[in-house]
């Protein structure tokens, strides 16, 4: 496991984790399952079930990792290269 923080928003990638390429963003008790476009060099929230917990979070908070994600995408391939 790696982790890095920026603004706040803790980023995890898991040593050996599936495909496709994401951190998990943890703030304010929240976290979001971020996907890592490398090709566009964008991020977007994972397409899955499970992409925040609690499912009730504040939008401002997950729209804040993802701007978070997005001002350090680098920083976010690199965790999950190493990783």
């Amino acid at each position: 496991m790696g982790s890095k923080t920026f603004d706040g928003v803790r980023f995890v990638a898991w040593t050996n984790d599936h495909l496709p390429p994401h951190v998990h963003g943890l703030y304010a008790g929240i976290e979001a399952i971020v996907e890592l476009l490398i090709a566009e060099r964008k991020v977007r929230l994972a397409r899955r079930h499970d992409r925040i917990k609690p499912r009730n979070a504040k939008r401002s908070d997950v729209n804040h990792i993802l701007k978070t994600a997005t001002k350090n995408f680098d920083e976010m391939v690199r965790l999950w290269e190493t990783a």
